[in-house]
């Protein structure tokens, strides 16, 4: 559910570009149980996931000089093709020093994130990505 920042509602959000974006947990316990996000993803891969962290702080800091750490997604909607650049010079780094899988976990992320939302709101990714790009230029 896309929402201003104002509107208030319960359960886990994320920012994204001035936007508040509602995620998808379960609210039944047994369900919620079957999505373990620590043990499941978090704990298996603790340098993976600083790594992507830190992706994204250096291209907050290169694409939004100045302003808060967030996803301003409009200004790159590319991933798959992204995702094959960096696929194909994995194990190496890019020339400002950041893994070229560190940028491919970030890319298929931000993929896998623009699907689930796009999904939800009835469109395509195409659809979606248009929409956030004519918010952004409104």
């Amino acid at each position: 559910t896309l929402c201003s920042p104002a509107t208030r509602h319960p359960g886990p959000r994320a920012a994204h570009g001035g936007l508040w974006i509602a995620m998808t947990l379960p609210t039944d316990p047994q369900a919620r149980k079957q999505i373990p996000i620590v043990t499941g993803v978090l704990d298996y891969f603790p340098d993976a996931i600083a790594a992507v962290a830190a992706v994204s702080k250096a291209g907050n800091d290169q694409h939004n000089p100045g302003q808060p750490l967030h996803w301003a997604r409009e200004k790159s909607q590319d991933h798959a093709d992204c995702i094959g650049r960096h696929l194909s010079e994995r194990g190496t780094t890019d020339t400002d020093g950041m893994r070229h899988s560190a940028k491919l976990a970030w890319r298929a992320l931000a993929l896998l994130q623009t699907e689930i939302e796009a999904d939800r709101l009835g469109m395509t990714v195409e659809q979606y990505n248009q929409s956030l790009r004519d918010r952004a230029q409104a």
